[in-house]
């Protein structure tokens, strides 16, 4: 009898396994993730090196970092309409709102303490391996910088990467951006200077996400 009811509990099982793994390979999808064999993403092929615009981006060693910074659909209601982004600093997570009260979340590195920048802003332009102007109060600080005054070429070893999203607050640069780095071990830690840094692959994917105008909300 005992046996008899297993079998029973595991066959009523299997449509909510099916729905569970379904689900699972629908959000993979959404999140611009190919599913493997068992639906989970499959991150080897997403934050693979990569040539883009005429440059080569260098693999992510995603192993190395916790998972919870990899690209992801999560749980998130929100007050937000979707197509709006949403900055964690405290989680070093950033969210972009999506319908049903879930988010694709993304991995980020923020502003060390003193340069930590909240409030809301809205993405003025979008530029792919955009040049590089350093703020005057960067120079101050860092004296090495005066020789890119006038602009650091785009490339892998600009400090702004394949893609930047610059935000403004009405018609005011905050001079903050959203940007790839090419200092991958910064994601999930306080080490910008107020910028929000992502993997490139990252940056590339929400880039090609968001558009001019797209409300930008920075946690305080």
């Amino acid at each position: 009898m005992a046996s008899m009811m297993s079998r029973r509990t595991f066959v009523a099982a299997i449509p909510l396994l099916l729905a569970a793994c379904q689900s699972q390979q629908s959000s993979t999808v959404q999140a611009g993730l190919t599913p493997l064999a068992d639906g989970t993403p499959d991150y080897a092929t997403a934050y693979a090196a990569r040539t883009d615009g005429g440059f080569s981006i260098p693999a992510i060693q995603y192993q190395k970092f916790d998972p919870k910074y990899l690209r992801q659909v999560v749980f998130y209601p929100s007050k937000y309409p979707s197509g709006t982004i949403v900055v964690d600093p405290g989680s070093k997570y950033l969210y972009l709102i999506q319908p049903g009260g879930r988010a694709i979340r993304y991995g980020i590195g923020v502003g060390r303490a003193g340069f930590a920048w909240n409030g809301e802003a809205e993405i003025r332009f979008k530029r792919e391996w955009p040049k590089w102007f350093p703020p005057d109060e960067m120079i101050e600080r860092d004296p090495k910088l005066e020789k890119y005054r006038d602009g650091q070429d785009g490339g892998p070893s600009n400090p702004i990467g394949a893609r930047g999203l610059y935000l403004w607050q009405g018609n005011k640069d905050t001079l903050y951006r959203i940007h790839s780095t090419n200092q991958p071990s910064s994601i999930g830690t306080n080490a910008s200077s107020g910028c929000i840094r992502m993997w490139h692959q990252d940056i590339i994917d929400l880039y090609n996400r968001v558009n001019v105008g797209a409300k930008v909300v920075v946690l305080g």
